[in-house]
């Protein structure tokens, strides 16, 4: 048995009914969704999971219960993703290539909202050496959902801005078809410069339709409430000198320590 990585011993993720990639992905096709978050110390977290046993189960993959997450996130000049972020536009969007360390697996993803603000997110596979990078297809890809999402924005407008870690265990109702995610180790890199979330605390997703799931209801009896926090705006907003102060930023302050300090080389580590 693949031992466990410290966020998949701290959520208690062995107790847990294991499913496979395409049982997940059967069950939970939510391209077009609901995303709701939250912040909670590792502990609460657990009893989250815990409490979802009976209805969930988790994401396995050969023995191994979370994966490493690499995400280049790619932006114009002005920061224009970052800014209709932060003042809440109707349109937003975002752009990124995705790189899933330990499978060697890459994506470039684009994700928007619709009329409804549910989030819709389109992908397309990209060979793993061309994660960071836009090709021509991947170009050809962003700009066709900009497009239809009528977003007047262009690949050619793009560069990297920053680059987000982290590791990620999925749990899925596979009845229901809801999602819930818990992000830990969570690091954003950007200029030199690193800032990082509190290691005991997860960022816990929702991932599902317009009525609150069972997680989020048992998450308000935790004691959690619902936060606004993009994981590309964070690293921006505490990272790039000069910004507008806004309550993103205010936020992860109380729970996000920086440095000056690179991004290490990527070291392919099993997760379990």
């Amino acid at each position: 048995m693949t031992p466990a990585s410290p966020l998949a011993a701290g959520l208690g993720l062995r107790a847990l009914r294991g499913a496979t990639l395409a049982e997940v992905d059967a069950a939970a096709a939510l391209q077009h969704r609901i995303d709701r978050k939250y912040l909670l110390p590792v502990d609460r977290a657990r009893l989250l999971v815990d409490r979802l046993a009976d209805s969930h189960h988790v994401l396995d993959l050969a023995g191994r219960r979370t994966t490493s997450y690499l995400s280049t996130y790619f932006d114009t000049e002005q920061l224009g993703a970052w800014r209709a972020h932060v003042q809440r536009r109707r349109r937003r969007w975002k752009v990124r290539t995705r790189l899933y360390a330990e499978d060697g697996l890459c994506r470039v993803e684009v994700k928007t909202k619709d009329g409804r603000g549910a989030t819709v997110k389109h992908a397309l596979k990209s060979p793993t050496h061309a994660y960071g990078q836009l090709d021509h297809s991947a170009a050809e890809f962003i700009d066709e959902v900009l497009r239809r999402a009528d977003i007047p924005v262009t690949a050619a407008m793009l560069t990297p801005a920053a680059e987000i870690r982290y590791v990620r265990a999925a749990l899925a109702d596979l009845d229901r078809g809801s999602r819930v995610t818990f992000d830990g180790l969570l690091t954003c890199h950007h200029g030199g410069r690193t800032a990082a979330l509190d290691p005991g605390h997860v960022l816990v997703e929702t991932k599902g339709g317009a009525r609150p799931a069972l997680a989020d209801r048992l998450l308000l009896r935790l004691g959690a409430r619902l936060v606004s926090l993009s994981k590309y705006v964070v690293g921006q907003a505490l990272l790039t000198p000069g910004l507008p102060d806004n309550d993103v930023r205010r936020l992860a302050r109380t729970h996000f320590t920086t440095e000056a300090k690179p991004a290490p080389l990527l070291e392919r580590i099993p997760a379990a």
